[in-house]
């Protein structure tokens, strides 16, 4: 997802972290600067729903002006064919993988546990 707050917010002639927090304060909506700054300087990893809306009455946008979807790379849309077990040198050809007990200091393996 691409966050398009600065872009929304210029478009209502906002240029400024501490106007944004102005304007969200005339629709009772009272988020700290450091928190308002975080949203401006970068995309963030969660946002509230109801903080969402509050943002888009501020702002007199919809989320799909402030959201807007991006198509994943190829590289990031690989097959689930093409996923290997961390550690596998090679491509496993078929079943499904299956835990190896490990070894402890020269002792001999643990027991697996009860069937």
């Amino acid at each position: 997802m691409k966050w398009n707050l600065r872009m929304v917010a210029a478009q209502r002639d906002l240029w400024r972290p501490t106007e944004v927090l102005a304007a969200f304060q005339q629709v009772g909506f009272n988020p700290s600067l450091s928190k308002v700054a975080a949203l401006w300087g970068g995309t963030p990893v969660t946002v509230r729903l109801d903080d969402l809306d509050k943002i888009c009455t501020a702002l007199n946008c919809t989320v799909a002006d402030l959201l807007q979807a991006e198509p994943l790379a190829d590289s990031q849309a690989a097959p689930e064919a093409d996923q290997r077990a961390v550690g596998a040198e090679t491509q496993l050809s078929a079943g499904p993988l299956r835990p190896v007990p490990r070894t402890r200091g020269g002792s001999g393996p643990r027991s697996l546990p009860p069937s």
